[in-house]
């Protein structure tokens, strides 16, 4: 989510959707509103909270697509220190997430003055932080301080994976080799993934479990950019549709409707410039700050309209929207104030990892 890049008009599309569909489902998943405003619209409430979430599938198979771009359009990584480009991928990541978690604190402390919910994250140790800011809590088995903290550690997880793939195939391949045996350890890995890994929830704390969809997201870029890409998408399709015959996943089905998409996009040449939009850019550009910051802002919200509202459904769905735009302003807000002068100070601070020339 926090990958930044020149504009993509479909992949801001995508990544602005993506986004309303998850603050959406932490409303009706997590209540309480949704618990009183559920009788108002039980089938809409009952999507959201069951079939919502796949939208993170989205940005799983985007962030594999924009990390081939960026790392690796070729098939072979550019990038000449590895270890100074996950440092940074890491610094890039952590900055907001911290003060985003800071918040989630603070807003859970609030929210349980207003009201006994289980949704409420418990008090937070001094090691239970110390897990968030390491991206250690799921391994470490530590109750997450804000919903969707998860992502931010398995995003990281997965570009490590894939850096450490492509330097590999760098370091073992010969010349023209390079980009062949680069895919073929991704597809191998994400070959792993959708017939085993992905099948058991007990991998779902690293990034095999979910690099299936992630690398969707790569080998939909490599594959666009060659002469054959057709055929090289519907190879990808048939190894994901195998995978579904054999373990049938609504969440894979997503993934793989979202890069057959995007390879569409590219080839069909709208990727960059359909649809045009300010507000869907804007959207996608403080997508990662609304991802933060959403869950706490929708926690004070809910302890306000449960202790002054009441169990009045009307009443409760209104506390849902004002919740949901709250959110949006909120993460335009850290966005401005957080995220965007962190970037800043990154880049100030660090050059950037050098790349190497192609030959």
């Amino acid at each position: 989510m926090a990958e930044t890049s020149s504009r993509l008009a479909f992949v801001d599309a995508l990544k602005a959707v993506a986004l309303q569909l998850i603050v959406l489902h932490h409303l009706a998943f997590y209540g309480p509103m949704s618990d009183q405003a559920y009788v108002l619209a039980p089938g809409l409430f009952s999507w959201l909270s069951e079939y919502a979430r796949s939208a993170v599938q989205a940005f799983l198979v985007i962030g594999g697509f924009l990390a081939a771009r960026s790392l690796a359009p070729a098939g072979v990584l550019l990038a000449a220190q590895p270890l100074a480009l996950l440092r940074k991928r890491y610094l890039k990541l952590i900055t907001p997430y911290l003060a985003a978690v800071l918040i989630a604190i603070a807003c859970a402390a609030i929210a349980r003055v207003l009201m006994s919910h289980d949704s409420i994250p418990g008090r937070p140790t001094l090691a239970q932080v110390l897990a968030h800011a390491l991206l250690l809590q799921g391994v470490l088995d530590y109750e997450g301080l804000s919903a969707g903290v998860w992502y931010v550690a398995i995003d990281f997880q997965l570009f490590a994976l894939l850096l450490g793939a492509l330097w590999l195939a760098r370091g073992l391949g010969r010349q023209r080799r390079v980009a062949l045996l680069g895919a073929l350890l991704v597809g191998g890995l994400a070959a792993a993934s959708l017939y085993h890994f992905n099948r058991d929830s007990a991998w779902d704390v690293w990034a095999l479990y979910f690099f299936g969809s992630y690398a969707l997201g790569v080998l939909t870029y490599w594959a666009t950019h060659q002469r054959s890409a057709a055929g090289w998408l519907l190879l990808i399709a048939a190894v994901v549709v195998a995978a579904l015959l054999v373990d049938f996943r609504s969440r894979i089905a997503v993934a793989l409707l979202v890069a057959l998409a995007l390879g569409l996009a590219s080839r069909g040449g709208f990727l960059e410039s359909w649809p045009r939009s300010r507000a869907i850019a804007y959207l996608a550009t403080i997508s990662y700050s609304v991802f933060l910051i959403h869950f706490p802002v929708c926690l004070v919200i809910s302890g306000l309209f449960w202790r002054f509202a009441g169990d009045d459904p009307r009443v409760n769905l209104l506390g849902v929207l004002v919740a949901w735009l709250a959110s949006l302003l909120a993460g335009a807000l850290f966005y401005r104030l957080v995220e965007n002068p962190a970037q800043h100070g990154l880049r100030r601070l660090q050059p950037g990892a050098r790349v190497m020339q192609r030959a």
